[in-house]
This record gives C-alpha cells, sequence and structure tokens, in this order.
C-alpha cells in the first residue's frame, strides 16, 4: 500500500525527528516536554515484553506534566555519574496516514560517553510513535520507545 505525504508534511516530520535527538542530547532537558502532546504517553519497554503485549515498562509516563516532573528529577534530584548521550536516528517509517497525523516508525541507537571513559552503545531500538498535528506543529501523542536487549545499564536517566 503505497502512503503519500505532501514535501513539506515530510519535511516538518524529519525535523521533528531531528529536533528531538538534538534537543535530548544538549542537555537541556527542558526542551523534552514541549515536543509532547499534553495527553502524551511515553514508554521505555524492552522488545520482548512489548512483543508479547506484557505492559510492564522500564519507564512509563502518562501527560506532559509527568514528563517535567521526571525532567525536575533529572535537574534538581537524582544523584548520578554524569555522561553525556548522543542519538543515531533513523529516517522514519509512515505507517499510517490519518486526518491529523501519522504513526510512524524509526530505527535509534543511542551512544553513551562517561567522561574520562570511551563512547558505547547504551540502548538500541525502534521508536513506536503517534504524531499529530497541533496549533504549535507537530507533537508526539505517544512515542513507545522499544529497545532490542533485555540487559540495560544500571539506570536510564535521560531520555531516550
Amino acid at each position: 500500500m503505497a502512503i503519500s505525504l505532501s514535501f513539506d508534511d515530510w519535511l516538518a516530520l524529519t525535523q521533528l525527528y531531528a529536533d528531538y535527538a538534538s534537543a535530548v542530547d544538549s542537555g537541556h532537558w527542558e526542551l523534552w516536554p514541549e515536543f509532547f502532546t499534553d495527553d502524551c504517553v511515553y514508554r521505555l519497554q524492552p522488545r520482548e515484553n512489548h512483543e508479547r503485549g506484557f505492559p510492564l515498562a522500564t519507564l512509563s509516563f502518562t501527560g506532559k506534566g509527568m514528563l517535567k516532573d521526571r525532567v525536575y528529577g533529572i535537574s534538581e534530584t537524582l544523584f548520578h555519574d554524569p555522561y553525556y548521550q548522543r542519538h543515531v536516528v533513523g529516517m522514519p517509517v509512515v505507517r499510517e496516514v490519518r486526518d491529523d497525523g501519522w504513526r510512524c516508525e524509526a530505527n535509534y541507537a543511542v551512544l553513551r560517553t562517561k567522561l574520562s571513559e570511551a563512547s558505547t552503545v547504551f540502548n538500541v531500538g525502534r521508536y513506536l510513535d503517534t504524531i499529530v498535528r497541533t496549533p504549535d506543529g507537530l507533537k508526539f501523542a505517544s512515542r513507545e520507545c522499544i529497545y532490542d536487549s533485555e540487559m540495560i545499564p544500571n539506570s536510564i536517566i535521560y531520555p531516550i
């Protein structure tokens, strides 16, 4: 089945993915919630649980308020060994066109660099997204980060 988008829609969609990666890699955490609708869903879940339909997720937030709480936690309360992260995100594949937006999928890899250490592959998987048009531009109504490995480092602090 052929899915068609206007060039302007395709450009806006790919810009959303690029801007998201840039924001979460910049360390300006207050930018992260602004990529989502007020009633959004953000989940980080292992592939096995996702494929089996199990609800258990590593992180699960409903609503922009919960994302803002996470930002507060990252910025003000969580104690952790600082690191940098860098996202490499594949081109989004549009799976469904809707009147108000799209269902998309994109592969991602997140590299992590701790101070005075070599960079390592931190998390790899795919995004399953519902993207909608809003008066403020395209936003994620839902973002499921489905990571491939059942094993993850001792903690995931920053957004994937």
